[in-house]
């Protein structure tokens, strides 16, 4: 069964910086394999929502609240995902996840890391 571990949250101030990253394992998974991975994020009180994406190919999308401050990259030879987050705002804390892209059902989802952006 696949594991996803989400890592690198944090507390930071506003404009500050995190990289996250996402390592999957688990017997016969690669994340090439997986096809397109994305972070997710859910703050409290609200849904989880899809915040960037990336195919194996390098395509990219990235939800508007996070367009031009955050990146997303995968490397396939880790079987990781990582996004980078700049110019952080509070209404970016939340926990983050990543999993697949589209998200299938019943898929596991890993603990997440927290991400607290306060002054």
């Amino acid at each position: 069964q696949v594991q996803l571990v989400e890592s690198g949250g944090g507390s930071v101030q506003p404009g500050g910086s995190l990289r996250l990253s996402c390592t999957v394992s688990g017997t016969f998974f690669s994340i090439r394999a997986m096809g397109a991975m994305g972070w997710y994020r859910q703050a409290p009180g609200k849904q989880r929502e899809l915040v960037a994406s990336i195919t194996n190919g390098g395509n990219t999308y990235y939800a508007d609240a996070v367009k031009g401050r955050f990146t997303i990259s995968r490397d396939n030879a880790k079987n990781t995902v990582y996004l980078q987050m700049n110019s952080l705002t509070p209404e970016d804390t939340a926990v983050y996840y990543c999993n697949r892209d589209p998200v299938p059902m019943r898929a596991p989802w890993g603990q997440g890391t927290q991400v607290t952006v306060s002054s």
